[in-house]
């Protein structure tokens, strides 16, 4: 039986019983099924689970050709859409039930690998449908938050080598999302301001470590990166809520991620590429809720290239070694053309 555990030291919760142990052990020994034919493709959409959500051309079926993005739920999924949340206590311990949503959210009808090369407008289209998948989650009592993530891995015959991204929606808010709103929480308390808007004001006004920039957003690797090359994508107009961006917004996101993705594959030689998207948890009213959060949080877009592996030092101390300053970083790929 899948449960959420807490790890009462540090707060995080973590996912557990998802394999039995058959499972488990056959997976380490041979991790990857080798695909034959491409499920995400248009023409295969019986292969994969009805789906959920499409943009699809008019006069066009649902699960038939004809789609643009296309939404299933993850065969594969972590996450268990039936039944209660159950949060208890075991002695000590909290956990839950392992409830949330789980989708794959295919980018194109077209056999292409990465994402950064689809045209603005199908980026645009993906980005619109990670915004309407996210507000019809919200609906649902049992969650409080929607997490959009890629893994984007190398060419390979182990992996479904299709532009597509997840979409999870969770009964909890992640540590990672919580520590990042307590500490935007406090420095608004304090100055009145938005942290990430002064991030960015500090960013522009140096320059060194700027990637990508526009009238709506900006690409930078982060002066605290954690990775040779994270780079994040902001938006300069402040808002707190990914989901209520226009669509001229949505469209210089798309723009602004192709363009950084692109110079990303092309220097590095097309590494594995992770990328999430920071925005406030599903605003349900309680007492005590805080009320500033529209004000001093600030979503955001973090891609995590995969260069290097974790040593015993990140996963002792949580720090990591990141061998190339950010200044170095952000000027090679300034520097790399499309």
């Amino acid at each position: 039986m899948t449960e959420l555990r807490k790890d009462p030291l540090i707060g995080r919760w973590i996912i557990t019983g998802t394999r039995n142990k058959e499972e488990f052990f056959q997976f380490i020994k041979n991790p990857d099924q080798e695909w034959g034919e491409c499920p995400f493709c248009s023409g295969h959409e019986e292969v994969t689970p009805q789906e959920i959500f499409a943009v699809r051309k008019p006069k066009s079926k649902p699960n038939a050709s004809g789609w643009d993005v296309r939404v299933v739920p993850n065969i594969r999924g972590v996450f268990n859409i039936e039944g209660e949340v159950g949060r208890r206590g075991k002695g000590l311990y909290d956990l839950m039930n392992n409830v949330g949503a789980h989708e794959i959210i295919i980018e194109t009808p077209k056999h292409i690998k990465n994402i950064g090369n689809l045209s603005p407008e199908q980026i645009k289209k993906v980005v619109s449908t990670y915004q309407k998948r996210i507000k019809d989650l919200q609906g649902d009592i049992r969650f409080k938050y929607a997490l959009v993530f890629k893994n984007q891995f190398k060419e390979s015959k182990f992996y479904i080598n299709h532009a597509h991204s997840h979409l999870v929606a969770m009964p909890l808010t992640p540590k990672i999302i919580k520590d990042e709103l307590k500490n935007c929480h406090a420095y608004y308390a304090y100055k009145q301001r938005c942290l990430i808007c002064d991030i960015l004001e500090q960013e522009m006004k140096s320059g060194e470590r700027i990637v990508d920039e526009s009238d709506a957003f900006l690409s930078f690797v982060p002066f605290h990166s954690h990775l040779p090359f994270e780079t994040w994508i902001v938006p300069k107009k402040h808002n707190a809520d990914f989901t209520k961006e226009d669509e001229n917004i949505t469209l210089a996101l798309a723009r602004s991620l192709k363009t950084t993705l692109s110079k990303l594959a092309k220097l590095l030689d097309d590494p594995r590429i992770n990328y999430a998207i920071h925005t406030i948890p599903f605003l349900r009213a309680r007492e005590g809720y805080w009320k500033t959060i529209n004000e001093d949080y600030h979503w955001h877009l973090e891609i995590y290239p995969h260069l290097m592996g974790l040593t015993g030092f990140e996963l002792g101390t949580g720090s990591y070694i990141q061998p190339l300053l950010p200044e170095v970083c952000a000027k090679l790929l300034r520097e790399t053309p499309i």
